[in-house]
């Protein structure tokens, strides 16, 4: 795998997956993309996987698409742009949108700078956490293009249409301050690694099962029709009622003790 993504597994079954391209502010090139790639499809197989924290080494979590890179060499339009089986995304989308696939949650630590595909990275996180100061912005128009790291199927469930025109079109620069109130993070914070770790363990300690259930239906709620949603409410509490996890859920709070769940079983 790259060294673009460290990955590190921490007790009670979370990962620490960090960009690891701090001389270049962590900017995408091919191998970024890559490696970006590979681990979350890995992580997606890690049955006892909790959470996930995504950060960046150095100044920035990632300052965008690094041209250089790929103007001297690096992957062409078309291998970007190349689709394959396992995933609706294309090859350039999936850096952001595999964040999106895994089952388990995905905590998105930002400081510096998210422009871009950086940005668009971090909103294929489930909650985002951010300094007052990091300066975030839609920066494809800069560059005569649009959004396509998924962007404009993330941006959208966060941000009003006209919020997210204007900052598209513009390319203006949101400081993490006022990011929140955009829809662009959860939570402003000084020190937003240590405050998604801490909600990754938080989390970590629930069912895993009830967890991954809630992803996939709360990702998939804000599109379906009302009797498909209730539908697949449904289905996913049938899923888990009675089961292991569940049961023990219950027994740990009526003894007033701390759970101990197996891995989960859908």
């Amino acid at each position: 795998m790259s060294d673009r993504v460290v990955t590190k597994m921490l007790e009670g079954g979370v990962a620490d997956v960090r960009l690891n391209r701090p001389e270049k502010r962590n900017a995408l090139d091919s191998a970024m993309f890559e490696g970006l790639i590979e681990t979350g499809k890995q992580l997606a197989t890690d049955k006892s996987l909790r959470a996930v924290v995504l950060s960046g080494e150095g100044p920035s979590f990632c300052a965008g698409l690094d041209f250089a890179s790929f103007m001297g060499g690096g992957k062409t339009v078309e291998d970007m742009l190349a689709r394959t089986d396992d995933s609706v995304a294309n090859f350039a989308q999936r850096a952001a949108w595999v964040w999106t696939e895994l089952p388990v949650p995905v905590l998105v630590a930002v400081h510096g700078h998210a422009y871009g595909g950086g940005l668009q990275l971090m909103m294929g996180g489930d909650i985002r956490f951010a300094t007052p100061d990091v300066k975030i912005s839609v920066r494809e128009i800069e560059w005569g293009l649009v959004p396509d790291m998924s962007g404009t199927q993330t941006l959208r469930h966060h941000l009003r249409l006209d919020v997210l025109k204007e900052l598209t079109w513009t390319g203006r620069v949101v400081l993490g301050k006022d990011a929140q109130a955009l829809g662009l993070v959860t939570h402003v914070t000084e020190d937003p690694k240590a405050d998604a770790l801490a909600l990754a363990n938080e989390i970590a300690g629930k069912s895993p099962d009830a967890i991954r259930a809630a992803k996939h239906l709360l990702d998939r709620a804000v599109t379906l029709p009302t009797n498909e949603g209730l539908l697949l409410e449904e289905s996913q509490q049938r899923k888990i009622i009675g089961r292991k996890n569940q049961m023990e859920a219950v027994a740990a709070g009526m003894s007033k003790r701390a759970p101990n769940f197996a891995d989960p079983e859908i």
